[in-house]
């Protein structure tokens, strides 16, 4: 690790070693430990006593945040010609077919999710070298294939992510901004960990949620009391 900043070394001073916070002390102090001078995102990592490497241990799935994500989402509908006016009522930012589908194999990926109807998933197969390294694959079970396209872009521009758990058993997520308030913070938080304990795989043993750490795009992480998520 390289010299630490007169403000990493101020931030690490606030974090008592070895504590547990509470989710609520946790949210508020992200926030006084976080100096960087753009708003920075808010994360969560929970490691989890599950083996990614057995089907029936992966956890995947999605959550609609309280307060969003402080994000501006960018969204490309690919669709029938029927469907387009909804999209684009709804909030995407691009809409069409054919034409998207050509931009994206010249390496076009200026976007953040990708919504498409069942019907259109046979011509978007042959991106999948393209937008899967990327994680833009559209999928049915995080809501990105679906025939109600214009309900998709309306809940993922309200805060709507999806997550899964990586190969070392973490989930990652951005769940807001340094400049929500503690609350919102602890809302979001809150959500995407109880969504995650409604997933616990039946074949999971021992303990699921191992570890939870809360922190800013510049921050050190902050532990967390697993127990204190439901705590007011």
């Amino acid at each position: 690790m390289g010299k630490l900043t007169k403000n990493q070394k101020l931030a690490f001073s606030k974090i008592e070693a070895g504590k547990s916070y509470s989710l609520k002390e946790a949210s508020e102090l992200v926030k006084e430990i976080t100096t960087s001078k753009f708003d920075a995102s808010v994360d969560v990592d929970v490691r989890l006593g599950v083996d990614p490497r057995k089907a029936n241990q992966m956890v995947r799935g999605v959550v609609s945040l309280p307060h969003g994500t402080g994000k501006q989402v960018r969204v490309l509908v690919l669709c029938s010609p029927d469907a387009e006016a909804a999209a684009k009522e709804a909030g995407a930012d691009h809409v069409g077919l054919d034409e998207y589908i050509e931009k994206i194999k010249g390496g076009w990926t200026d976007i953040d999710v990708i919504i498409t109807q069942p019907a259109i998933m046979g011509k978007i197969g042959a991106l999948g070298r393209v937008l899967g390294p990327r994680g833009l694959m559209p999928n049915p079970k995080s809501g990105t294939v679906t025939v109600d396209v214009a309900k998709a872009v309306t809940e993922v521009k309200a805060g709507k992510i999806d997550f899964k758990v990586d190969k070392t058993g973490i989930i990652h997520a951005s769940i807001g901004k340094v400049s929500f308030t503690a609350d919102q913070i602890k809302d979001n938080a809150k959500e995407f960990i109880n969504t995650l304990i409604k997933l616990k795989p039946s074949s999971a043993k021992g303990t699921y949620v191992k570890s939870v750490f809360l922190s800013s795009t510049m921050s050190p992480g902050i532990k967390i009391d697993p127990k204190s998520v439901d705590e007011n």
